[in-house]
């Protein structure tokens, strides 16, 4: 997309020679010019702290100006050498990389599809306060399952949260009041918020390669696979998970737009484009692809919760705190496959493979009163997103701010 501008145009001689090839004069020059520069809006310490912190891991980090959409780090793993196709790569080192199982050719930020887990409650908390179908204060009980027939689905705490209001079910991240929440929105309105927030669909950030993520309805059920919708299903997806899918990118922009008005800003990767700042082609103007219509009464019930979650005795996101800068977050933990009955959530390591284990979210914004910085943090089978990947969004926020 920007190579025309990097390469400038060749110059050249036409010269007149002699029988031997000698030169004798110059006939024309035609002097080169210079490609233009390119100033990228990363910042080198933040990058170079997402590129330590997926060291050795799967996963995928995007840290985003949330009031501009400018992205200030962009790092997926297991990362590769661009170099090697400098000089051409041979056929069977393209193979090894092209058939990885670890897809270290698939930049994760913009086409890793992931279920969000209790990411994802995010849109389900706005949903519901906007739809006017549950009162903030309203107390449900968590006994640590959900009755649906003959099935019963498990609340990650496997004794219940006892009473739970909004608040705390975001703060804590009950699934079961969400379960419930799921039940009466119904899957077609669910969806309905969802894109409204950006999901199901591409931001059309800069480098392209965006995968749209997936955001079911009964009418795509019926298409895709010829059955009607299930409410059981409808119940998975109220906590992130059956069909539902999104990108980090998608993410970062959910918890940006949250904290910043509403704005869905189209995250951009250029700051300016010339010889030199102030002598520019082109420069960064922050595009909005989407204004969302939330109160902004429920916007605020919803960051209060968010920064409860980091900040609370009891929050699922502790690790994400930094000395003085007020975060706010959401933590996920998305199972990649169901678990049995007699497997406790929080401890599946000795019972579950590797690749079948839970992928770690963590979305933050800080410092919350004034948003500088946004991210979105998956680190693929590796747990619970409060222990593995809130630590590093502090690690990040602490770079950045401090």
């Amino acid at each position: 997309k920007w190579q025309k501008f990097l390469n400038g145009i060749r110059g050249g001689e036409q010269v007149e020679v002699d029988a031997a090839g000698r030169k004798i004069s110059v006939i024309s020059r035609k002097a080169p010019i210079s490609g233009e520069n390119i100033c990228l809006t990363i910042d080198k310490k933040l990058q170079d702290t997402a590129d330590k912190a997926l060291d050795g891991k799967k996963g995928a980090i995007i840290a985003m100006d949330p009031c501009s959409g400018e992205i200030l780090a962009l790092a997926s793993a297991p990362p590769f050498d661009p170099n090697i196709f400098v000089g051409g790569i041979d056929k069977s080192a393209w193979e090894s990389m092209s058939n990885s199982s670890d897809y270290i050719l698939q930049n994760r930020v913009l086409s890793g599809q992931y279920p969000p887990g209790s990411v994802f409650k995010i849109v389900m908390a706005l949903a519901g306060l906007e739809e006017g179908i549950i009162d903030p204060e309203e107390e449900l009980v968590c006994t640590g399952e959900y009755a649906l027939g003959d099935t019963v689905f498990r609340c990650w705490k496997k004794y219940g949260h006892g009473k739970v209001n909004l608040h705390k079910a975001i703060v804590e991240s009950c699934d079961v009041y969400f379960y419930r929440l799921g039940r009466r929105l119904g899957v077609d309105t669910i969806a309905q918020y969802a894109r409204m927030f950006g999901l199901g669909q591409v931001s059309g950030f800069d480098l392209g390669q965006e995968k749209e993520g997936l955001i079911p309805t009964s009418d795509w059920k019926i298409s895709r696979w010829g059955l009607p919708w299930q409410i059981g299903e409808t119940i998975s997806v109220s906590i992130g998970q059956s069909f539902v899918l999104v990108t980090p990118i998608q993410a970062v922009s959910v918890i940006s737009a949250v904290f910043n008005g509403g704005f869905l800003y189209r995250p951009q990767v250029i700051k300016w484009i010339g010889k030199a700042e102030g002598e520019t082609v082109s420069s960064f103007i922050p595009k909005v692809n989407r204004t969302i219509p939330i109160k902004n009464e429920n916007m605020r019930l919803v960051k209060v919760a968010l920064t409860g979650v980091v900040n609370q005795p009891n929050g699922t996101g502790q690790m994400a705190r930094v000395d003085m800068i007020s975060v706010a977050g959401k933590t996920g933990t998305a199972q990649v496959v169901s678990m049995a009955k007699d497997i406790d959530s929080r401890d599946i390591k000795k019972e579950v493979p590797v690749h079948l284990r839970d992928h770690a979210w963590f979305v933050a914004i800080a410092p919350q009163e004034n948003p500088r910085i946004a991210l979105a943090i998956i680190i693929e089978n590796a747990g619970h997103g409060g222990s593995v990947a809130a630590p590093i969004a502090a690690q990040m926020i602490k770079t950045y701010l401090n």
